[in-house]
């Protein structure tokens, strides 16, 4: 059962990871930036973007804990703001290249699921499994990059639509990165749980829009 759950999960993630980075990549060299182009990353070959650690590691260690949820990510697109047509514009395009592809990928997928009962009974199963988890990957990948926080995708957005006066302050929080991920991650719940509060804000950050937006996709989609 494990290695059948775990095929499941194959092809959603690989496919959500490749096309976001994809994206990122054909978007940027689109509009100026031939730094992807280069280092051979506009290409949807999985080889060109996966990580041994995120890509493969780490989701199929929340596989084998039976996590309740999945979670991955890939080499992160080179690319060169400062050689985009217009900058300030242009990072933004590049940066919602990424969720736009996967939430795209999302509804293909609940399109897949509202056809998926003329499908022969023996490949059914597991091609409906690929499918629902294909829809929520991809719904979860999109939300999480959209946090406004640098370098993820929406902390890109939030640096490019902010005035010019204020970006290069919000800017300066990129190397403490890892630091803000820790504290929202880690120390905010431990400090509710002393008081006797939920300040997992993160969690509720990404729960609650995911399930907003798979709710939505499912409804356009007329999915099962």
């Amino acid at each position: 059962m494990t290695a059948y759950l775990v095929s499941t999960w194959i092809l959603p993630v690989l496919v959500a990871i490749t096309f976001h980075e994809a994206a990122h990549a054909y978007a940027a060299y689109a509009l100026g930036d031939q730094t992807a182009f280069q280092r051979g990353r506009v290409s949807l070959n999985p080889l060109k973007h996966i990580d041994p650690v995120g890509t493969v590691l780490l989701p199929g260690l929340l596989l084998l804990m039976r996590s309740p949820f999945l979670f991955g990510y890939a080499k992160p697109v080179p690319v060169n703001f400062g050689a985009l047509r217009r900058p300030r514009r242009d990072m933004v395009l590049v940066a919602v290249a990424g969720p736009a592809t996967n939430l795209a990928l999302a509804t293909l997928a609940g399109l897949g699921l509202r056809f998926g009962h003329h499908l022969p009974p023996f490949a059914q199963d597991w091609v409906l499994r690929n499918l629902i988890n294909a829809l929520g990957f991809n719904v979860l990948l999109a939300v999480f990059n959209m946090l406004p926080i640098l370098p993820l995708d929406g902390g890109r957005v939030l640096l490019g639509l902010l005035p010019r006066p204020l970006a290069p302050l919000f800017a300066r929080l990129e190397p403490y990165r890892m630091a803000i991920l820790i504290g929202l991650l880690f120390i905010l719940p431990l400090l509710g749980r002393q008081l006797g509060r939920n300040l997992d804000v993160l969690s509720w950050a990404i729960a609650v829009p995911s399930n907003a937006l798979r709710a939505f996709v499912i409804w356009i989609t007329s999915a099962p």
